[in-house]
């Protein structure tokens, strides 16, 4: 009988797992075996880290967009549908078109996060982010017309994809004033919510360090309830109100709605085995990328090095093996620490990440990245 693996979602984790596995199945593959079939909602493959940079007219949004056809090995079927609905007694996928209805043996998710700024009153009519390719338009907008006042980045909500985003974003929005001749006019403020400036302690103590040698004021223990975009109010769940001129904020994110209304995690969020990635309570489910709650980071490298674990262990089971292979909470990531330099975290699980000196060589590294994305997706690196 052929074994029938369906991925649903086509972002980076589930770009990379598809081809991942066409390499990995090989022979299975040619001789009917084992199937790989990809659904995603849309034909186009969003790289959002270039949204951040979209945001200062750096790039724009069409340099991180791609078919998703032409990054995938001609052995993955793609099929263009929403999944509406998860039967995983049955094993049965629901699509709205019905393109995306079939069955499957193993099935993974990698179904991403989403915005839900609307959870807080006033953020939508008031607030700007970068998490999104009409967000970082607006925002880019917005700070091409801004020549003076309080700007405020507000971290909304956590989890959030690319959590060291936040920090990068005030660290090259200092530097972008400066060339401009007026960082003497703009007040910057960072609020984060919990008592440091990120959830990572090393990267939290480095970025305290960086706002104060910079003027940057950092607010924290502030959670934002209500925006009152008339009167350029934020106003707290710890009852104080902080003014702004421009509001950026990191908006709250949750998992897809599919995975709440098949009964596969709370918010959209997929518990799972955090070395595994198996789906708890669900037989033969898997799910990686931002929808898998794991106790790393909401990253892009989390989900390529997710892929690959997944990737061996549906092979292994195919070729009616033990599958081995595991996550060890692996994760890297560069932080711009202005538009010229960055640093670089790399960590595991229960590991404290050494923040590494900024410099301009990892800053080219960074963006080196950037254009070489493309390969990552196509699994070549």
């Amino acid at each position: 009988m052929t074994h029938r693996v369906v991925i649903v979602g086509g972002g980076t984790g589930g770009t990379v797992l598809a081809n991942r596995l066409v390499d990995a199945l090989g022979t299975s593959l040619r001789s009917g075996e084992a199937t790989v079939t990809l659904v995603t909602d849309s034909p186009n493959h969003v790289y959002k880290p270039v949204f951040l940079y979209v945001a200062f007219g750096l790039r724009e949004v069409a340099d991180g967009v791609r078919p998703v056809r032409d990054l995938l090995d001609r052995r993955v079927e793609l099929v263009v549908d929403e999944v509406v609905e998860i039967d995983t007694d049955r094993k049965r996928l629901t699509g709205r078109t019905g393109r995306a209805d079939r069955g499957y043996d193993t099935l993974v998710l990698a179904t991403g996060s989403r915005l839900v700024p609307e959870t807080v009153p006033g953020l939508v009519e008031g607030g700007h982010w970068f998490y999104s390719a009409e967000g970082a338009e607006r925002l880019r907008d917005a700070l091409a017309g801004f020549e003076g006042g309080h700007l405020v980045l507000s971290v909304v909500g956590v989890p959030h994809m690319c959590p060291p985003a936040p920090i990068e974003f005030v660290l090259m929005a200092d530097a972008w004033f400066r060339e401009r001749g007026l960082r003497d006019d703009v007040e910057l403020t960072y609020t984060y919510p919990i008592q440091r400036a990120h959830g990572i302690e090393s990267l939290a103590e480095w970025a305290t360090d960086a706002f104060e040698a910079r003027d940057i004021t950092l607010r924290t223990f502030v959670n934002p309830d209500r925006v009152d975009p008339e009167a350029g109010a934020l106003h707290t769940m710890e009852g104080e109100t902080l003014d702004y001129d421009l509001l950026v904020t990191i908006p709250p994110h949750a998992g897809a709605e599919l995975v709440e209304r098949s009964g596969l995690g709370d918010d959209g969020w997929v518990a799972v085995d955090h070395h595994t990635l198996a789906v708890e309570g669900a037989e033969d489910v898997y799910a990686i990328g931002d929808t898998a709650d794991v106790p790393t980071s909401k990253a892009g490298s989390v989900a390529h090095y997710e892929a690959g674990v997944v990737a061996s262990r549906i092979a292994s089971r195919v070729r009616g093996r033990t599958p081995t292979a595991t996550y060890d909470g692996k994760t890297v990531c560069f932080v711009e620490s202005g538009l010229d330099e960055a640093t670089f975290l790399e960590f595991g699980y229960g590991e404290v990440p050494t923040v590494r000196a900024a410099s301009r060589t990892l800053h080219w590294s960074k963006l080196g990245y950037n254009e070489s994305y493309w390969l990552t997706a196509r699994g070549l690196v």
